[in-house]
C-alpha cells in the first residue's frame, strides 16, 4: 500500500514536472496505473477490484485521446516541448468558428483531461473509487488526479487560446 502511495507521488511529480507532452504522458499513465492499484487496494472485497478495474478502463480511453492529440502536436509543431509548441502556436491565426487541426488537437487532449478528471462523459468511474481506503480517496479525489485534466488543459493554453470550438466543448463539459 505505502509503495503504492509513493508510486502515486513519483508519477505525479513526473508529470508536474515535464518540461514536454511525453514526459507529461509517461507520469500520466503512472498516476492511471497507481490509481488502479491505489482504488483496488483491498483486492478481497469484490466492490474494490470492480471499483479499480473500472478507474483504469475510462482512464485509458481518456488517454487513448490525450496519446492521439499528443501525436498531432508533433506532427504539426515538430516538438513535444512545451515551449517550442507555445512559441510556434503563438504565430498561428485563431480558427475562430472554423474547424481544423488545432481544434481537433485541442479536443483530443480535453478528452485525456476529462478522463483524468471524471468529467462528463468519462465521470462513471470516480464515485466507484470511494471503495479504496480512505487517504487514496482524499490524493485521487480532491489533492491530485482529478486536477491533472485541469493542469493539462493549463499547460496547453496557447493552444487552447487558438480553438473557439474547444474553449465552447471546455465552457460547456466544465
Amino acid at each position: 500500500y505505502m509503495s503504492y502511495l509513493n508510486l502515486f507521488m513519483f508519477a505525479m511529480l513526473t508529470l508536474v514536472l515535464g518540461a514536454n507532452y511525453a514526459v507529461l504522458f509517461v507520469g500520466w499513465e503512472g498516476v492511471g496505473l497507481c490509481s488502479y492499484l491505489l482504488i483496488g487496494c483491498w483486492f478481497h472485497k469484490q466492490s474494490a477490484s470492480n471499483a479499480g478495474m473500472k478507474a483504469f478502463i475510462v482512464n485509458r480511453i481518456g488517454d487513448a485521446g490525450f496519446l492521439a492529440g499528443m501525436f498531432l502536436v508533433f506532427v504539426t509543431f515538430g516538438t513535444l516541448d512545451f515551449r517550442a509548441v507555445a512559441d510556434a502556436a503563438g504565430a498561428m491565426p485563431v480558427e475562430g468558428a472554423a474547424f481544423g487541426t488545432l481544434s481537433l488537437i485541442t479536443l483530443l487532449l480535453f478528452v485525456g483531461a476529462t478522463g483524468k478528471s471524471a468529467q462528463i462523459p468519462l465521470y462513471v468511474w470516480l464515485p466507484d473509487a470511494m471503495e479504496g481506503p480512505t487517504p487514496v480517496s482524499a490524493l485521487i479525489h480532491a489533492a491530485t488526479m482529478v486536477t491533472a485534466g485541469v493542469y493539462l488543459i493549463v499547460r496547453s493554453a496557447a493552444i487552447f487560446n487558438l480553438s473557439q470550438t474547444a474553449q465552447l466543448a471546455v465552457v460547456l463539459v466544465g
